[in-house]
């Protein structure tokens, strides 16, 4: 792309030259452990969270921030353990309601994106917000009313806990004021999950990952994938109701941090279970700058097809950094760096 032509063109953006350039989708999931899902039905500008309004006065933002009711909360030990009520009445008190949600959000280690239904929409309905926990064993969707955009600090104190759901959601970015790639394939793909899944779908702000358009992912267990083509979107859904991830696409799991990552898609690629809740890590050792070794629980069935046998592969991976004359977004700069993830060594432990 001429650096001189603001003008967006699909086949020169930066998910085309993605794919001319064959970059891997390998361990490129960020992190992203527990989400906040905030149903937004304004237009989204580029930073997400500035759309939040405040429809309080700042005495009563204070008050629905200050933590009080957390000690009541049936779920809330990680809530009381991030911040006090203190930092929070002091930040509502600093602030719009964006920067408090987000600073909120840092402090428990969770991903707020807006989110919003596919095509038109009954603007006459509740919007709901959801909080899901990706954490390995703990995976949990909740979901709410957002009667307004305040009430997501009940949420974030743990004073809604919303309702328990069992559905997967699918997440389609489409936010093109952040990047045009990203609505203009991000879009068809929530197209077709729409049209298979319209419970489960929603577009959603950015989250990453721009150059590899259109990127999906798949709740509760954190599963990003890249460059997915709309004929393959609901295979990604029917392969996670069946308990699997789909590895060619997959960008890797947020819950778990970019060597893990690594580390699992090597051991798939080394013909180990594709299943969700495989390989699993149990321990990460740092062998040096930039080389790891992982021990990861690999729960493979037989070829007589009996009951799975619990085994340990280690799995030792390193990163490099390698420059491109390229733009890894479509306002980025170039030249840029792009990590890339090697396999020194995979064994059974």
């Amino acid at each position: 792309m001429d650096l001189g032509d603001i003008r967006y063109r699909p086949e020169t953006g930066c998910a085309a030259q993605a794919d001319l350039r064959h970059d891997s989708l390998t361990a490129t999931a960020p992190p992203a452990e527990r989400w906040l899902l905030i149903e937004s039905r304004s237009a989204w500008p580029r930073q997400a969270l500035t759309s939040l309004r405040n429809t309080s006065s700042g005495a009563d933002l204070r008050d629905r921030s200050s933590g009080a009711d957390l000690r009541n909360s049936a779920s809330g030990a990680d809530l009381r353990n991030s911040a006090s009520g203190a930092d929070l009445r002091n930040s509502a008190s600093g602030g719009e309601l964006g920067d408090v949600v987000a600073r909120r959000c840092r402090e428990l280690g969770i991903r707020p994106v807006l989110i919003r239904r596919y095509g038109r929409v009954d603007r006459t309905g509740s919007r709901r917000w959801g909080l899901v926990d990706c954490r390995p064993g703990r995976e949990l969707v909740r979901w709410g009313d957002l009667p307004t955009d305040e009430h997501l600090l009940n949420v974030l104190t743990g004073k809604d806990l919303g309702v328990v759901s069992t559905a997967p959601v699918y997440l389609v970015c489409t936010h093109g004021r952040h990047d045009a790639c990203c609505a203009v394939r991000g879009r068809p793909v929530a197209a077709t999950l729409t049209a298979a899944y319209p419970e489960r779908t929603w577009e959603c702000s950015h989250i990453g990952g721009d150059r590899f358009a259109a990127n999906v992912v798949v709740l509760p267990h954190s599963l990003f994938y890249g460059h997915v083509a709309p004929t393959r979107a609901v295979e990604l859904a029917k392969q996670y109701d069946e308990g699997a991830v789909v590895p060619d696409l997959l960008r890797g799991s947020g819950a778990f941090v970019p060597p893990v990552q690594a580390a699992q898609h090597f051991a798939r690629a080394a013909g180990h279970s594709p299943a969700v809740d495989n390989l699993l890590p149990q321990t990460v050792e740092v062998l040096g700058e930039h080389r790891w070794r992982i021990l990861l629980a690999s729960t493979n069935g037989s070829a007589s097809g009996s009951s799975p046998a619990r085994r340990l592969i280690a799995v030792e991976v390193s990163a490099r950094l390698d420059t491109v004359e390229a733009r890894l977004t479509c306002a980025g700069s170039s030249p840029a760096q792009i990590r890339h993830f090697e396999l020194h060594k995979l064994t059974t432990a």
